[in-house]
């Protein structure tokens, strides 16, 4: 039964997750950990910074190791758990290749059109919510501690998060840089 979960949760992000991978993250956490409980806030957090280091689309990898994840849980074995890798990432890219195929056509005709320009048009505002979305979903007190717990592990997050904005938007850091660097700066002072 919880192929069949999997399946159709996939399936619906897949199908509603504009704005790629990290559109999909605040999605894909408010059902694996939200709704179905097939894991745990840090779970998922982990999930997400394995999905971004392995190769390949964030989206995809994030469906994958939470298929396997969430078998897993379910009490089953490896061999199942891959399957219920398999079984996510498939539901998840379905909806892509479906929609692919059947528009591809229509779209090279008519993606001139003001009808289709109105209506890219009014999907940027819902991929940069989606992508916010993630960014807040993932400011949790796992990721950043609490003043209260441990206010140096919160004074640092908050710096190196500062730091990686400001890096990245203003001085043009290379963000791969910029992941190195607040890799070591976390080693060192955490």
């Amino acid at each position: 039964m919880i192929f069949l979960h999997l399946f159709v949760t996939f399936f619906i992000i897949g199908l509603f997750g504009f704005g790629g991978g990290y559109g999909m993250l605040s999605l894909i956490q408010g059902e694996v950990v939200h709704h179905w409980h097939w894991m745990t806030t840090a779970e998922f957090t982990d999930i997400v910074a394995v999905s971004q280091m392995t190769p390949g689309p964030i989206g995809i990898n994030s469906a994958t190791y939470c298929g396997y994840t969430a078998v897993q849980h379910a009490g089953m074995g490896n061999g199942m758990a891959i399957l219920g890798s398999v079984t996510a990432t498939f539901a998840l890219v379905l909806p892509s290749l479906i929609l692919m195929v059947l528009i591809s056509k229509l779209f090279m005709k008519y993606m001139h059109t003001s009808l289709v320009q109105s209506l890219f048009l009014g999907l940027r505002p819902a991929v940069v919510g989606l992508l916010g979305a993630a960014t807040l979903l993932l400011m949790t007190p796992d990721n950043f501690s609490t003043p209260s717990v441990n206010l140096w592990q919160f004074c640092i997050s908050c710096f190196l998060f500062i730091a990686t904005f400001l890096g990245t938007k203003f001085f043009k850091i290379n963000p791969i840089k910029m992941i190195l660097y607040c890799g070591a700066a976390g080693w060192l002072l955490l």
